[in-house]
């Protein structure tokens, strides 16, 4: 038996077993590396080697701490090419996912054995990079082109079915040991190495129509484009094309998409572990109650149910419960016939399912949900009843989106147990929740928000308690910096293309009109009395109100919609509004160009993330940007407005916030100068 701290080899009869055991996910780290080129040594003599991984995973990708560093030998594309080399045939015993790195080793193995249900697939493509130890050279040769371009420019996952009907795979099977056993008892004849097959002949447009549909997808990410060139190179002699791609892996990985994409990836991971639950056990639940059964309620029940918990959705009266189950029940069937669940576990959820008119049917739930209308009256009506028919620990949660929640909370005994659990909507889709705590909240109640989420399959935040939390306290600053533009000699089709043009998915206007004027408008009427006087004020949302122009639902808002059609058309009503109001203000409208509108708005942006995280609402720039990008649509390939801020530079950021204030004096308030996070 010879070994490696991350890599052994143990021969059993003629068969080397070598197994790699680097957890959580066998990363192809250095050490690894190294211990595959010992192993490839090791294993001399014997008929067959045997690649399994310990673990939940086979090789799931690289080591993505070392990216920024300087490549340290062994490099995978040699360890890779060594394993093909091998005078002893290697067989890739796989099992939970094989990404990557992964994958790359696996395609260099003679032969590759998979139990069901394991993962293919090449993601480089999400954290900005191609592939860099052959995977865009042998993938096509292996799957053909266009199976390469799913997994590589688009970082689709198949599994192991679907791989075997693909060829990539030669056995699907239950008992992974017992399989290789058999296999090596009886070893066919070794085939040709991938990498001297030919690509199998595909349609003579497939990259060019691929090419146009990956750009309109990626909205300005560049790497699903990198990718599909790089699988073209698959054409010329592997010994010319893999050279050229580990070459563009290198300088890929210094790019600021890169960096922004690993920037998210690894944020995303710290923020799910704030200080305040460090080593904090969670309370446990399995039994939820959701009070409102609207849009946003319905929304929480399904994603509850559909993780596997019971829930009680309590609705006014019993109208308005068939209603509500009605809602939940068409929300799951939406799920089955997109195909993301199957009828039966469509039935299994509903059978722990109820909607009810009666508060006394939350009495055994051990998490109670409001997400009733944002009045502050009404909510505190419905914690009064919940606290009455609960048990006294139980988690009492709200879902507002800006009232303060310990004035909701008020009078409610024992406070510990008291939470904000914000979701964005539509809450079964929407990957954010905010977790908002008050003064008195527990920490093992916080956890269990935590644990929430990781079981909703939510990217949750932290929040301290201010205006809006962090989300919509950023929007409201977004749109009022808009709003200034706007009186100042911008058109709203000029701010919305100049936000779509840097990556996002809309402008502030086109979203404002889909998820309505109304709520905003709610809320800016409840903060006018305690409003600075001197903050500078645009009217225009307000007077579009006050015409009901409240977006896509009333057919008009900034835009006008044609019936049956979502795409947004100037009005000149509007348009006509905006600039009468410049004028009554004695503003002499002036043009700003598309980098001009961005900028100013990405300032603020960053401006008031940095308030935030200042204030200590926000533990850290990745609670802001993983905010911003999974409940706001930031561009995940920017990294979030905080990464962006310290892509150009925080005194660039800060420069341009300094004339955004200047120009509206007593409007804004300056973040501290500190390094860039």
């Amino acid at each position: 038996m010879s070994q490696t701290s991350l890599v052994n080899v143990e021969l059993k009869g003629d068969v080397a077993w070598v197994t790699v055991d680097n957890p959580p996910v066998n990363a192809t780290s250095t050490g690894v590396r190294q211990g595959l080129v010992d192993a490839v040594a090791a294993v001399n003599g014997a008929r067959v080697a045997v690649l399994q991984c310990s673990g939940r995973t086979f090789v799931a990708g690289g080591d993505m701490s070392e990216f920024d560093k300087s490549p340290v030998e062994p490099h995978l594309p040699d360890v890779v090419q060594m394993i093909e080399d091998s005078e002893v045939p290697f067989i890739a015993c796989m099992h939970g996912n094989v990404l990557g790195g992964g994958l790359e080793i696996a395609m260099a193995c003679a032969w590759r054995i998979a139990v069901h249900g394991t993962g293919f697939g090449l993601p480089e493509v999400n954290v900005g990079l191609i592939p860099g130890a052959g995977g865009t050279q042998r993938l096509p040769r292996l799957v053909g082109m266009e199976a390469a371009i799913d997994l590589a420019c688009t970082g689709k996952v198949l599994k192991a079915e679907e791989m075997l009907q693909l060829g990539a795979v030669d056995l699907v099977v239950d008992d992974l040991e017992a399989a290789v056993e058999s296999f090596v008892a009886d070893l066919p004849d070794r085939p040709v190495p991938v990498s001297q097959r030919s690509v199998a002949d595909f349609a003579p447009d497939l990259i060019e129509t691929s090419r146009a549909s990956l750009k309109k997808r990626a909205k300005g990410q560049q790497s699903p484009l990198e990718n599909l060139t790089a699988l073209t190179w698959s054409q010329k002699p592997f010994s010319e094309g893999q050279p050229m791609e580990r070459a563009r892996h290198l300088v890929l990985r210094q790019t600021a998409e890169s960096r922004a994409l690993r920037h998210a990836f690894f944020a995303e991971r710290s923020v799910s572990k704030p200080a305040m639950i460090k080593d904090v056990q969670p309370r446990s639940f399995s039994r939820i109650a959701v009070v409102g059964g609207g849009l946003m309620g319905a929304g929480i029940a399904t994603a509850a149910l559909t993780a596997g918990l019971s829930v009680t959705l309590i609705e006014r009266d019993s109208e308005a419960a068939l209603a509500a189950h009605d809602r939940v029940e068409g929300l799951l069937k939406g799920a089955v016939k997109r195909g993301k669940m199957t009828e039966a576990q469509c039935q299994t959820c509903l059978s722990r399912f109820r909607a009810v008119d009666s508060y006394a049917e939350a009495a055994d739930a051990e998490l109670a949900i409001e997400a009733v209308f944002e009045d502050l009256s009404v909510k505190q009506q419905v914690f009064t009843e919940l606290a009455q028919n609960m048990d006294a620990n139980a988690i009492l949660a709200t879902n507002t989106s800006y009232l303060d929640p310990a004035e909701i909370f008020a009078g409610i005994e024992n406070q510990t147990r008291c939470i904000g659990l914000h979701f964005f909507s539509p809450a079964h889709v929407m990957k954010l929740l905010e977790i908002v705590h008050t003064p008195q909240t527990a920490p093992e109640v916080v956890a269990a928000g935590f644990a929430l989420g990781k079981k909703l399959h939510k990217v949750s935040v932290l929040s301290g308690i201010c205006d809006g939390f962090i989300g919509n306290r950023m929007l409201a600053a977004y749109r009022r910096a808009a709003d200034y533009l706007l009186a100042d000699g911008a058109l709203p089709h000029e701010i919305d293309q100049a936000m779509r043009d840097f990556g996002m998915p809309m402008g502030p206007y086109e979203l404002q009109d889909l998820t309505g004027l109304q709520i905003a408008w709610a809320n800016r009427k409840c903060n006018a009395a305690t409003r600075d006087p001197n903050e500078r004020y645009v009217t225009i949302a307000d007077q579009l109100c006050e015409m009901e122009r409240f977006g896509q639902r009333s057919g008009k808002g900034w835009y006008r919609y044609e019936d049956g059609n979502r795409k947004p058309i100037r009005d000149p009503e509007v348009e006509a509004l905006i600039e009468g109001y410049s004028a009554a203000q004695g503003t002499t409208r002036r043009t700003f160009t598309a980098e001009e509108i961005s900028s100013r708005l990405l300032a603020v942006m960053a401006n008031e993330g940095a308030l935030i995280i200042q204030e200590g609402i926000a533990e850290n720039a990745e609670a802001v940007d993983m905010v911003q990008i999974h409940g706001y649509g930031f561009p995940r390939w920017r990294g979030g407005p905080m990464n962006y801020r310290k892509e150009i530079g925080s005194d660039v950021s800060r420069s341009v916030m300094l004339t955004v204030a200047e120009e509206s004096p007593a409007s804004w308030a300056i973040a501290a100068q500190t390094k860039a996070p």
